[in-house]
């Protein structure tokens, strides 16, 4: 259950063997951010090396049993949307909660670390098969391990980005610098593109292709700390630089982190003077297709009330939520036993002000 007791009801017969392998293995994303991605540098440096045994194993990425600077890009694949998941590990990882580290400050010392628990010839119930979950790449706690805890609103202010606005015509070639307007650890977010295409990634001493995601319509970026990046881009109708950039969280959430650690929104000034942050959003259930629970993220552009409604095919309601929600990032999580039914469902997000849906699939 959510609080992470499970039992086994009259399973097994006195005298016989058994093993417990916990596994969970969606939502990579979840808790995963450029400011992990800041941590595990500083683990690797050695300035700041990560304190628990869990979190260091949860900085292994390519599951190579060791934290390297690989970690990092296989990391930052996933947050740019490169990678829809770890190629070579699992969402989660599960330890046995009774399993003792030779040397926490390198949990890899001693591997194979026990992932299951077996018992032989039990005599009576078990009450202590316990195991401690590893979010992978989540080194700085801020998972939502269950649909009963929801997202803390840390937002300590805002990162503006200024661009220089300008006129474009259709078939120019054109270079865009992105200058961050002040010092922090790091920062990532999509940039929605109408009318342009990246034609290239304008390398520098501190970011290169490695830092950026390239879609048709879209590109995303992470960051390890501030400053400046520039991008080719080719305008394919003319129009306002600034009515053609549109910040947004749909591939790769858009936050920053101060020197303090705290989260920062992220918004676009153009030419000093124009301020546009993320909009309006509904974003796609995760994980999706889903089987027990989902997570349904959305960002308002100001505190709001807002309600989430689920319909079937046929347009019968199967949930709704209604509730007051902050600026910026939330979430609502869906259980299946709140919505008795499997397949094509829809969702749909309103505001007073905004509407959006979406489709999801629940499976059996």
């Amino acid at each position: 259950n959510n609080q992470g007791y499970y039992a086994f009801g009259n399973a097994l017969p006195l005298g016989s063997d058994y093993t417990v392998t916990p596994v969970k293995d969606d939502n990579p994303m979840n808790g995963v951010s450029t400011f992990d991605l800041v941590l595990i540098s500083k683990h690797i440096l050695g300035t700041e090396p990560l304190t628990s045994p869990y979190r260091i194993i949860a900085a292994d990425a390519n599951k190579s049993n060791s934290v390297t600077t690989f970690d990092i890009l296989e990391l930052r694949k996933l947050i740019l949307g490169i990678y829809t998941e770890l190629p070579n590990n699992t969402s989660w990882r599960f330890l046995d909660e009774g399993f003792a580290f030779s040397d926490p400050s390198n949990p890899f010392y001693n591997v194979p670390f026990a992932e299951n628990i077996s018992v032989g010839d039990i005599q009576s119930s078990q009450v202590d098969d316990n195991f401690v979950g590893v979010k992978i790449g989540d080194v700085n706690g801020t998972v939502i391990a269950n649909a009963t805890q929801v997202a803390e609103d840390r937002t300590a202010g805002t990162l503006l980005v200024d661009v220089e606005d300008r006129d474009v015509k259709a078939g120019e070639t054109f270079e865009v610098t992105f200058r961050t307007a002040e010092q922090v650890q790091g920062f990532q977010f999509t940039m929605n593109l109408t009318g342009l295409k990246v034609e290239e990634i304008v390398k520098s001493d501190k970011v290169g292709v490695d830092n950026f995601g390239v879609f048709q319509d879209a590109f995303t970026t992470s960051i390890d700390g501030a400053g400046e990046f520039t991008l080719r881009f080719r305008a394919e109708k003319a129009g306002k630089l600034s009515e053609m950039l549109q910040l947004s969280s749909r591939i790769t959430r858009a936050e920053a982190y101060n020197v303090n650690g705290q989260n920062l929104e992220v918004a676009l000034r153009f030419s000093g003077n124009t301020i546009a942050g993320v909009g309006f959003e509904l974003y796609q259930n995760q994980p999706n297709p889903w089987v027990g629970r989902t997570m349904v993220g959305f960002h308002l552009p100001a505190e709001a009330t807002a309600t989430l409604t689920v319909y079937d095919e046929t347009g019968r309601i199967l949930f709704t939520q209604k509730g007051d929600f902050a600026k910026g990032y939330n979430a609502i999580s869906l259980d299946r036993n709140l919505i008795n039914t499997v397949g094509l469902l829809y969702y749909k997000l309103e505001t007073a002000t905004d509407s959006a849906t979406r489709k999801m699939v629940q499976t059996r």
